[in-house]
């Protein structure tokens, strides 16, 4: 399997006046279909790591690969289609639109795009809440569900444009223990199904263990 994200001697320094480096030299590449975790105490860079393979954040230096692709050599346009395009994201908190449904919250990337939403996007959506348990509540607004439910919404929204990479971070870290459960049962189910990489942040061990591959990260270094 080929590499689908490469970093190379990636640094990040924060301030220009009082400078801050969060991240050393940071050497990291993950295989395609590949299910890993970075796990580190809050602080140690995990999360700016994260930001920097999604391209929310950019290095001091070194160099971010996606695909193959040099994201430095890519404009700010072109950073925005590789993000709608390649990689999907589920943060702890899950930011769904309350205003709207749980079919509605899914469909939001396409709408984004000022894409019609056809008929396969719309059978996409269904297969994905029917896929993480949500089928019964399609219709309910976001703030009528539960946590899980939500968080469950949020998944099948980040699913929604077929990404390669989904990049999660503490993606169950307001969730009980049995939802946490659930979830993790569905990103797996998810990653086998649809060989989409997984690559999530968290700063609990048990929740790593679930993962193929565990990379720490101490005080901005990879160990």
């Amino acid at each position: 399997m080929d590499n689908i994200i490469t970093l190379k001697d990636i640094n990040k320094i924060y301030g220009t006046v009082v400078k801050t480096q969060v991240l050393f030299d940071v050497n990291l590449s993950f295989k395609e279909s590949s299910f890993s975790s970075i796990i580190g105490q809050s602080g140690s860079g995990k999360t700016t790591i994260l930001n920097i393979m999604g391209t929310l954040d950019k290095p001091s230096s070194g160099q971010v690969l996606i695909s193959g692709q040099d994201t430095k050599t890519m404009n700010k346009n072109q950073l925005a289609d590789l993000r709608n395009k390649t990689l999907g994201f589920i943060f702890q908190f899950h930011y769904l639109l309350p205003e709207f449904t749980a079919m509605e919250n899914v469909l939001m990337p396409q709408n984004i795009k000022n894409q019609k939403i056809s008929k396969e996007i719309k059978e996409r959506a269904e297969e994905l809440l029917n896929m993480v348990g949500l089928w019964n509540v399609k219709d309910n607004m976001a703030n009528n569900m539960s946590g899980g439910q939500q968080q469950r919404t949020a998944i099948a929204r980040a699913l929604i444009n077929n990404p390669a990479i989904i990049l999660a971070d503490e993606p169950t870290g307001n969730l009980d223990s049995e939802s946490t459960e659930n979830i993790y049962g569905i990103l797996r189910d998810i990653n086998e199904k649809f060989k989409t990489t997984f690559i999530i942040i968290t700063h609990d061990r048990r929740i790593a263990e679930k993962t193929d591959r565990i990379i720490e990260i101490k005080d901005g270094r990879v160990s």
